[in-house]
């Protein structure tokens, strides 16, 4: 029975009295999924084979054969013809045979020193690095594009709305930067995050360390991490960075699902505030004149889908004990799943927003119904003496009064007017303009068309 468990190649099988059955292969099994980690795993093992021989572990003829056996690997990956098999259970086990195969006792070699435990870990780590990277360049991308249609719309004016009542005017441009402001916050948290993600865990072996002379520092610095991990239990069982990076991820599915909801309303018919290129929207099967905001009504629903890797890996993770389990397995669909997810979503959204098209004849139409002005009218009130209570009164019974002749503030005569009040004179007018009244919140933050370009130069300059 051990001469024919010898011939199936797993790195454990003499220890065992019979073959691992077909099912638990299946069941145990991660390479059709983790194989996306390949290019971490070779990466990885060239710099501990580089160090293995300059501490006199391995031979120099050691390490080049590991050298020139990783560079076909990565050749085969890459031409799609390397076979990857399910007996070998996961990335790891496959690359070790295969480099075995090409260049024999050499790559028998490579795993001294270290353990399936601190590989993964470090795999693991060097993957998210480079989608952190991904995610920052999309960020900024989309940035960009969000700050141009701003730019663009400085000056148009749309209602503001609470509780999805108009509240006061404001411009789009100002609109449009409340996204960018969100989507800086999601990058400075991603970079935060990518500096606990780039520590080294190489080294720590399979839970205690190991008896070779090893020098994680080297290794730390030729893969480029800032540390090394700092406890050998830690090091292999710590999942903290991918439920940090899933975190910082869900934030931004939320914010990207909140201007989706935004651009899903104001595309519709009802409030035509914008049109969205037509190929980012599809029609209807049976009704020929619909078209349909699929894109954000997809990165609306996906949100959903990231938000709930986030509790499936803090769910994996909440009752393990020290140090690395099997469970530990589970980590990778649900963060690659969520990598692909908002990685696709950023690129589209980018693209997306240059094909966003104002309708500003219909923001305004809008900005003119639902007495937007009104607390313009109360704070001419207060600069005229009265108190900011009293003139918030008096402008209700104005609105009220309004309400009774369908009519807006701004259509109401000088006489109607100071019957609520005797401090109203012929300046108000100016005041309850739409243009007077985002023009008057010219202070920084305000949506005066001025501070919106102040806004755009301070957003140019940290994009550059």
């Amino acid at each position: 029975m051990t001469a024919q468990l010898s011939k199936k190649a797993e790195a454990w099988s003499a220890r065992f009295n019979e073959p691992v059955s077909d099912l638990v292969k299946r069941y145990t099994a991660s390479v059709f999924f983790d194989k996306r980690l390949a290019k971490a795993d070779i990466q990885g093992s060239l710099a501990h084979a580089e160090m293995l021989a300059a501490q006199g572990i391995i031979s120099a003829q050691d390490r080049a054969e590991i050298e020139r056996g990783m560079a076909q690997i990565s050749a085969e990956i890459d031409a799609g013809s390397f076979e990857w098999l399910l007996d070998l259970e996961d990335v790891h086990l496959n690359i070790e045979k295969r480099l075995t195969e090409l260049v024999g006792d050499a790559g028998k070699r490579l795993h001294t020193g270290r353990s399936r435990n601190d590989q993964v870990a470090t795999d693991i780590r060097l993957y998210v690095r480079s989608a952190i990277d991904d995610v920052l360049a999309l960020l900024h991308a989309l940035r960009s594009a969000l700050t141009d249609l701003a730019e663009k719309n400085a000056d148009t004016i749309l209602p503001g709305f609470t509780h999805m009542q108009v509240a006061q005017p404001i411009t789009f441009g100002h609109h449009m930067l409340a996204y960018v402001e969100m989507f800086g916050r999601d990058a400075e948290r991603m970079a935060d995050a990518r500096k606990r993600v780039n520590r080294l865990p190489l080294g720590a072996a399979a839970l205690a360390g190991t008896t070779f002379p090893i020098d994680r520092v080297r290794v730390a610095k030729t893969l480029g991490f800032d540390d090394v991990c700092h406890n050998s239990l830690d090091a292999v069982s710590d999942r903290d960075f991918a439920i940090e990076f899933t975190a910082a991820a869900s934030l931004i599915m939320m914010h990207v699902s909140r201007m989706s909801e935004e651009l899903i309303i104001w595309m519709s018919p009802r409030v035509g505030f914008i049109d969205i290129a037509d190929r980012f929207c599809t029609g209807s099967s049976i009704m020929p004149q619909k078209k349909n905001p699929d894109v954000p009504e997809l990165a609306r629903g996906k949100t959903g889908r990231v938000f709930g890797h986030l509790m499936g890996l803090l769910t994996l993770m909440k009752g393990q004990p020290l140090a690395y389990n099997k469970d530990n397995q589970e980590d990778k669909e649900p963060l690659f799943d969520t990598v692909d997810t908002l990685v696709d979503t950023l690129r589209i959204f980018a693209d997306m927003a240059g094909g966003i098209s104002v309708k500003p004849e219909n923001m305004r139409a809008a900005a003119l119904q639902g007495y937007a002005t009104a607390t313009d009218l109360a704070d001419y009130l207060v600069k005229k003496g009265l108190p900011f209570r009293d003139a918030h009164e008096a402008v209700a019974h104005a609105v009220r009064a309004c309400d009774d002749l369908k009519i807006d503030l701004a259509d109401m005569s000088l006489e109607q007017l100071r019957a609520f009040s005797t401090l109203i004179e012929d300046d108000v007018f100016a005041v309850l303009t739409l243009e007077g009244s985002v023009a008057a919140r010219d202070h920084v933050g305000g949506t005066a068309p001025h501070q919106v370009r102040k806004a755009i130069a301070r957003v140019r300059e940290q994009l550059q």
